[in-house]
Parts: structure tokens; C-alpha cells; sequence
């Protein structure tokens, strides 16, 4: 096959990873012909630029298709897409992300090439402005009709954007996103070896979280959480992976309720490290408030550790209480609290959730199955179009 990929920017996070896994396996796995087309990617998040540079296949940076909104810079970015699809004439154009996803979306059919789009967090979601909802809403209903199929990296997704009238379930398919399970199953490092490279002593139980250190990520509830459960548990480290724009704040605060040394900040890590880090947890949290799916809950999992997540979007498909883990009300900070406390107290039920979601899920997100799932998915859009055309 030969297809175009276009997502906003290449950061280190969970819509990029799962796009860059797709189109190196199309390129190694499958020999097709795949393009990566991304606008630059600077900032405390990283860039899994190098990596894409390093893979071998068609990189093309487009120089509009920048975060921010402005409609001069959109218009040049559509420009900038259409000309590259030109050049490179794919037979499908798979486009990721929500600026990213109007744009390709744009330009695949303005000439005519099928598309699909994956719906990897709603575009419209908690915390924005009434306007701001209701303009994505629709651009994504506008989108969505020049679009030949959607794929949804959870089926909450799919229910949210059949519930705000932007497509019909028989349009969309349920495709999760995959990942490097192996350094999951087993680190490349010991988890004694990790945990002491952080101060960590043998006793301690560490509550960690994988995440930006950004609005939406939750960190703050966390942090509100972390005094009750200090308390109850004095030998918990909170464990906080990632790097933001808020990180001299979420220190102030901590410090502010005395607790500074029982939070660990790693910074902006590569993601060959989160395996091993994940590995030196004894509890995965995860707070955010939007998500698609959060990949940490599968990989806490995969990694033999219970997760607790707050009940939003996707959660709920990998965090099963009572077998996995803790589900909770969004936003909520005594739950929180009083969830983490009972792991950190009964280490047979961090065992038992930790495995029970090891066995369920780590085929399930291999990242193999992803892109097969998702090529087959390109195969039935191609015939089709094909068909149609008869």
C-alpha cells in the first residue's frame, strides 16, 4: 500500500507513539510505502522526530501546521498538505490528531484520495470554552463527512462522537492502541537498580505516574490526594514521570504541604525508559480529566501493577474494579485517597489486580495487532472505493 500519514507534531506522547508504530511497521513489516507528514515539534515535551528520521520512510515537515490556532497559518498549512499529497500521491491518506485531522482531512478531499482518521482523544471535551465545544464539534461533523471510515482507539470514543451527532457508530471501528509490549513484561533493568538510581529505598511503595506535567493531566488532584495517604502510609513516594509547564507550581504546592520528600520528579525521560520505570512502581495513578485512552493504564497493567484511574473515556476498558484496579469518580480527591491507601496497605491485592490485567490485556496492545487491525481496515476502504467506482 502506498499511504500518508499527518498528525499535528511529533511529541513524545500517546496519539504520536501510536502513529509512529503504525507506519514503521507498515514500512518494515509490510514493505508498503508510508509518508510521515508532521508540522515542527519543539518544546518540553520532546520529539520523537529522530526516532521517525532514523526509521528509513518519507518524513516531510510542514512548516504551517503548528498547535496554536490561527486561520492564516491553517490555510497555509491546507496549502502546504495538498501539495505534498501531490507530490507523494498516496492511495489513502490516514490523518491523527484534531488540528491535524480537519486539515489532512481537507486537503485528502479536495484531491479525492479516501481517507481514514483516528479519533485518538475528542477533539471537544471538559475544560473548554462553550465556543470553543461547539466549533469543534463542528469542524469535526464537517470533517467527518470527508472522511471514508473512523477509528476510534477505544469504544468510548466512538460513543461520544455518535452522541454529539458527528457520525454513526457503522462508520466507526474500535482499534487499540498499540505498543512495544515485551519491555513491559520484562525491563532491561532491575527494579532495585532503578528505584535506588531515584533514592528509593526497598521499603518504600511507590504511587507513580506517567504523564505531561500539563492542565488536563490531573497531577493536581493527585497532589491533594498525597497528604491522606502520606498520613495512613508514611513509606509512600509519589513518582512523577514527565516534564510541563507546570512543574514549579506542582512543586510549590508540595512543598506547601510539607510532603517535598515524598514526591520524585524524573523530568522529560526517552520512552525506552518508561518500561523500567513503570517496573520500580508498586501503583500506577493516572488523574487525567481528558483522554482518550491513557497508554499507562495498559502498560501499568502489562507490567504486572494495579492502575487507578479516574472514570473517563476509555478507562473503563482495561480498569475493571475490584479485578485490575480502582475506578473513580472524575476530579475526586477523597476516592483518591482512600483508593491508593488500600493498595499501598495489601500488597497480595497489588499482586492479584496486577496480574489479572497482565493476562488479559498484553496481546491486545501489541502494537502487531494494531497495525494489522488498522491495514485491514485500509484494505475494506480501498475496495470500496473501488467498488463505487463501478
Amino acid at each position: 500500500m502506498r499511504v500518508a500519514h499527518v498528525i499535528t507534531r511529533m511529541i513524545i506522547g500517546g496519539a504520536q507513539q501510536n502513529t509512529l508504530f503504525t507506519v514503521e511497521d507498515q514500512y518494515r513489516d509490510y514493505q508498503d510505502e508510508v509518508s510521515l507528514m508532521t508540522g515542527p515539534t519543539t518544546g518540553p515535551e520532546g520529539t520523537l522526530i529522530p526516532r521517525a528520521e532514523q526509521g528509513g520512510m518519507d518524513l516531510r515537515i510542514i512548516p504551517h501546521l503548528t498547535r496554536s490556532i490561527s486561520p492564516l497559518n491553517e490555510w497555509r498549512a491546507c496549502r502546504e498538505l495538498i501539495a505534498e499529497l501531490r507530490d507523494f500521491q498516496p492511495e489513502l491518506v490516514h490523518t491523527h490528531s484534531s488540528k491535524a485531522g480537519i486539515l489532512g482531512r481537507a486537503a485528502a478531499w479536495k484531491l479525492k484520495i479516501p481517507t481514514v482518521h483516528t479519533i485518538h482523544g475528542a477533539a471537544f471535551h471538559f475544560g473548554q470554552s462553550p465556543l470553543h465545544y461547539r466549533a469543534y464539534i463542528a469542524a469535526e461533523k464537517w470533517a467527518a463527512r470527508r472522511c471514508d471510515r473512523l477509528i476510534s482507539v477505544c469504544d468510548a470514543m466512538t460513543h461520544q462522537y455518535v452522541a454529539a451527532g458527528i457520525t454513526t457508530k457503522d462508520r466507526c471501528d474500535t482499534v487499540y492502541s498499540g505498543m512495544e509490549v515485551e519491555p513491559f513484561l520484562t525491563p532491561s533493568r532491575l527494579p532495585v537498580e532503578v528505584r535506588k538510581e531515584w533514592g528509593i529505598e526497598p521499603h518504600h511503595i511507590v504511587i507513580g505516574k506517567v504523564a505531561r506535567l500539563f492542565h488536563l493531566k490531573g497531577h493536581k488532584y493527585l497532589i491533594e490526594a498525597a497528604r491522606r495517604v502520606v498520613e495512613a502510609e508514611p513509606q509512600v513516594r509519589f513518582l512523577l514521570v514527565g516534564d510541563g509547564i507546570l512543574k514549579a507550581e506542582f512543586e510549590e504546592r508540595i512543598a506547601e504541604l510539607g510532603l517535598s520528600e515524598h514526591f520524585i520528579f524524573t523530568g522529560l525521560v526517552p520512552p525506552e525508559r518508561v518500561p523500567e520505570l513503570i517496573h520500580a512502581m508498586d501503583i500506577v495513578v493516572h488523574t487525567s480529566v481528558w483522554e482518550g485512552l491513557a497508554r499507562v493504564l495498559p502498560q501499568g497493567l502489562i507490567a504486572g501493577k494495579p492502575v487507578v484511574s479516574y472514570d473517563i473515556d476509555g478507562a473503563r476498558e482495561v480498569v475493571i474494579p475490584e479485578e485490575t484496579g480502582y475506578l473513580l469518580p472524575s476530579e475526586s480527591i477523597e476516592p483518591l485517597s482512600q483508593a491508593l491507601i488500600e493498595l499501598a496497605s495489601d500488597p497480595e491485592k497489588r499482586e492479584r489486580f496486577g496480574q489479572t490485567g497482565r493476562a488479559r490485556f498484553t496481546d491486545q496492545f501489541r502494537h502487531e495487532t494494531m497495525t494489522r487491525q488498522i491495514r485491514e481496515i485500509y484494505q475494506r476502504v480501498l475496495d470500496d472505493r473501488k467498488q463505487n467506482k463501478r
